[in-house]
């Protein structure tokens, strides 16, 4: 068990922001301007799959790790239901007792009707709370959940949507300070909703090869912001825009290769300019006065640098997934790559992806490696694990289609 000092009650919520390891950073240094949210967590890639891939999943075909990457695809599913489990050691170069765990499950109703259920519980390992003087305040185990469902729909054979509803909680601060403190502190909470679109066109050719190809679009976690006491200050959640396209073509009845591009931008308000006193400069805003609506619709045009600041707010996701199946068209063994671009001076995350796949029967088993470009990144020697379990004959028809990763026959 690893014992992190924190030695002022009032940068408990900095450090376990900071903890995240590059994820919506609290802070801006070196001209950087990176935006900052509560709850960062919601965020984080939960599934081997995905994270194999580049952090793609809003365009890619169905598996049960939908209802966090776009949970519109569903609906698509092959199979009646099924479950998927995820672990994840979380900054394992730095600690060794925090993790990431997703276990989530879909039940597809009929032909057009569907439900998914997912929850992510974050361990934040053990703290030795310290006041500023260095005294003990007693250990901590910080931790944060959340639990989302939803319901897709086809409008159509080719395009589907779903929309459904979040709770999160994040007990990061232990009710450290106490009631009779200046400062009191308390679980942060907050509740909210997803809105998701998905569109697949099969039956394409290119070079006389099979093409199908996929788009999706996936507006997560809209929900309120978040107080964890002392002065009641409210800070936003991520709210998070993803869109992006696959394409996958079948160079022979056995091997097939996917090529996914997305990007993800938050729809929060980008950190106004300060002069040196740490005032507003005139002309920009301060966060807290902005609401959810506002901060949303405000954050495309929000930047201080202007248009090509807001651009450089949208991370980049490139994702491949090859896959090999047998002669009944199930797959069996998968190999995925991908790369991951984000803004120098909007938290500068930049890093490769690999990851493999094994399918037999019901049973589904994915592993990713993420591999930074930066040898001091916390993020370095990151492994995920997912297995899958699905069951049963989905009622739709997906002959040609593109074709599912988790499940095999």
């Amino acid at each position: 068990m690893t014992k992190r000092n924190l030695s002022n009650p009032k940068n408990i919520f900095l450090a376990a922001i900071l903890l995240l390891g590059g994820t919506e950073q609290a802070f801006s240094q070196n001209g950087a301007n990176v935006l900052t949210t509560a709850m960062p967590f919601l965020n984080i890639p939960v599934d081997a799959r995905a994270a194999g891939m580049g952090d793609v999943g809003v365009s890619t075909s169905f598996d049960a790790n939908a209802s966090f990457w776009n949970p519109s695809k569903t609906v698509f599913s092959e199979k009646q239901y099924g479950v998927a489990l995820s672990y994840t050691p979380w900054l394992k170069s730095l600690v060794n007792d925090m993790s990431l765990s997703y276990l989530t499950g879909f039940y597809k109703i009929n032909e057009r009707q569907a439900l998914d259920i997912g929850l992510t519980y974050f361990n934040l390992g053990s703290i030795q709370y310290t006041d500023a003087n260095g005294a003990s305040l007693g250990d901590g185990r910080p931790r944060e959940f959340a639990i989302r469902a939803h319901y897709s729909t086809k409008l159509s054979d080719e395009f589907s949507i779903a929309v459904g509803g979040f709770y999160a909680n994040s007990n990061i601060t232990q009710g450290l300070g106490g009631s009779g403190s200046a400062n009191p502190t308390r679980p942060g909470n907050t509740a909210g909703a997803d809105i998701s679109a998905f569109y697949k066109k099969t039956g394409l050719t290119v070079a006389q090869l099979p093409l199908d190809i996929s788009a999706g679009v996936n507006i997560s976690n809209i929900g309120a912001k978040v107080s964890y006491g002392g002065n009641n200050q409210r800070d936003f959640i991520p709210t998070n825009f993803r869109i992006g396209s696959t394409g996958k073509i079948s160079l022979d009845p056995y091997n097939k290769l996917a090529v996914s591009l997305e990007f993800n931008k938050l729809l929060v308000p980008t950190p106004p300019l300060r002069d040196p006193q740490g005032n507003i400069i005139p002309g920009g805003k301060d966060p807290r006065d902005i609401t959810l609506l506002q901060g949303i619709f405000g954050s495309f045009s929000d930047a201080p640098g202007g248009f090509s600041e807001e651009l450089r707010e949208f991370m980049v996701n490139f994702g491949t997934e090859y896959s090999y199946s047998d002669e009944q068209g199930n797959e069996l063994f998968l190999v995925r790559g991908g790369y991951v671009h984000e803004a120098q001076d909007k938290g500068d995350r930049k890093y490769f992806t690999a990851g493999i796949g094994a399918r037999y029967q019901v049973f589904g088993l994915d592993v990713a490696y993420m591999i930074p470009t930066t040898r001091s990144s916390p993020l370095a020697n990151t492994l995920r694990f997912t297995l899958h379990l699905n069951f049963g004959s989905g009622s739709n028809n997906t002959s040609g289609g593109v074709p599912e990763v988790a499940p095999a026959n």
